[in-house]
């Protein structure tokens, strides 16, 4: 653990440097969208030798201030009212491009601040990945350094790249999801190619993850236990996402006589052959354990200044033997249970489906998202590599509605919203959301209020500032609460 405190070192020294390089052009040398991408308007060049390979590469810098607050309407021992701030920043260095190969490093840092003690870590929601909670409640430390991607890719061949190392993997199931000081990514090999005409495909073999409050990489499907780690609060050491299915635990899988690394592979098609009309696919599967596709097709008609676009999805699980190990419910609640299937028709089965459709009109600087989702009276979808199920249909800051016989409708309002990443005009983003859940299964329905504003400074078009905030209407007793989000992000 000692050399965790010493990158946390090297990686503020390392920020604290770059600082230096800040510019503020007319066109800035990289903005961050709605959706947490980067965009890198100035990238590295060709060179002719590998010294220019290196000395013509950019450096992106990021400081960041990210503060979470939560406010139950009811405290209680298992639940307080609690903040939790992280501040720190990125350094990525890409270089220059020779012989097709170029590389990429970068490192994160953050220190987190919160009034949560190292024995209520646990309590903490949406603030605990500002620091590496495994740290916190097992050395008190509240730094969290890392290095967040380091990889090669080589670009000779047509239309395509091979990408091996360390990096950020943005397919339909997996995602960088940099909500909060520190991206989600991959130890991985990644294959893009838009070698087939109006289609894109990506396709990826991702040994290992390391989630965004963590400082090491993980197993892409494995939750920790006693018997994985014996420091404090052993889950917290591997993949302990919300959405894990914490029913497939170390134990459990090592008697099952299933791999604890198991690799996650991953594929998506896009394709654009037809006008306004966008096909998309996508898949995963963990071998011995899980397996998902899903299919999806858009369609818009853009009238003038008014467009009308419909969508619908449809996802596939395959139970290829987590079901026996961990349960349907990803919650773990099954795992191990004799005869308790927990209001579920098949307690040991993680076979399940999920169709959303959504009817999305845009005018101007408008555009108003109708969605439903729903996940059929099966087994609860497992996805935790930041990537939503639901996304773009009735996601909604921090709910996972993909547990097993739920449906949700949402209606959601997006003003000035842009793909270049800097917001001259503030970007609005307003939506409610129903959820009617199972309570036989231990769930209870919801409304749920979100409103999220993202700005670049006039004066200062490098530094943006957002405030996002969501409020949970639940009939579970006492459970009501708010969650509050303001995060500042400099740019050079």
């Amino acid at each position: 653990m000692n050399s965790r405190i010493k990158l946390s070192r090297v990686a503020t020294t390392a920020l604290l440097l770059a600082t230096i390089a800040s510019a503020s052009d007319d066109v800035p040398k990289q903005a961050l969208k709605g959706d947490y991408q980067l965009v890198y308007n100035q990238t590295a060049q060709t060179v002719d030798n590998f010294t220019d390979m290196l000395k013509n590469g950019v450096f992106y810098g990021r400081l960041r201030s990210n503060t979470f607050m939560y406010n139950w309407e009811k405290e209680s021992a298992k639940q307080e009212n609690h903040y939790a701030s992280g501040l720190g920043g990125s350094l990525v260095y890409q270089s220059g491009v020779y012989h097709n190969f170029d590389f990429r490093g970068a490192i994160y840092y953050s220190h987190g601040f919160t009034n949560m003690a190292t024995d209520k870590a646990s309590l903490i929601k949406a603030g605990s990945d500002v620091f590496n909670r495994f740290d916190y409640s097992n050395i008190n430390s509240q730094d969290l350094g890392t290095l967040g991607q380091a990889y090669i890719r080589y670009s000779g061949l047509k239309n395509s790249d091979i990408t091996v190392g360390r990096q950020l993997v943005e397919t339909f199931y997996t995602a960088s999801n940099d909500t909060k000081m520190v991206p989600n990514s991959f130890d991985a090999i990644v294959l893009s190619t838009n070698a087939v005409a109006q289609t894109s495909i990506k396709l990826g073999y991702l040994a290992s993850e390391k989630l965004r409050g963590h400082t090491d990489s993980h197993s892409v499907l494995m939750y920790g236990d006693a018997s994985s780690s014996s420091s404090l609060n052993p889950s917290w050491d591997e993949n302990d996402d919300t959405a894990m299915h914490k029913g497939l635990t170390y134990t459990r899988l090592k008697t099952a006589g299933i791999s604890t690394e198991a690799p996650l592979i991953v594929g998506d098609v896009h394709n654009k052959s037809v006008e306004n009309l966008l096909l998309d696919a996508s898949f995963y599967t963990v071998p011995e354990l899980l397996s998902q596709v899903m299919a999806e097709v858009n369609y818009k008609i853009n009238m003038g200044a008014f467009s009308l676009a419909s969508g619908i999805r449809y996802i596939k699980q395959f139970d290829d033997g987590a079901g026996k190990v961990g349960g349907a419910a990803y919650s773990g609640t099954l795992a191990g249970k004799t005869g308790a299937s927990g209001g579920y028709k098949e307690a040991n089965s993680l076979d399940s489906q999920m169709v959303a459709t959504r009817l999305v009109g845009g005018y101007g600087n408008y555009n108003l998202n109708l969605g439903y989702s729903q996940v059929f009276d099966e087994a609860d979808l497992v996805a935790p590599w930041r990537g939503f199920p639901t996304a773009g249909y009735t996601r909604s800051m921090a709910r996972y509605n993909w547990v097993a016989n739920t449906k949700s409708y949402r209606a959601e309002l997006m003003i000035n919203n842009n793909k270049t990443g800097v917001y001259k005009d503030v970007m609005m983003q307003l939506s409610a959301l129903h959820t009617d859940a199972d309570e036989a299964k231990g769930q209870f329905d919801e409304n749920y209020y979100y409103a999220g504003f993202t700005q670049n400074l006039p004066m200062m078009p490098d530094l943006q500032w957002r405030f996002r905030i969501g409020y949970q209407d639940t009939k579970k007793v006492d459970a009501s609460g708010t969650d509050s989000r303001f995060e500042l992000n400099y740019l050079f």
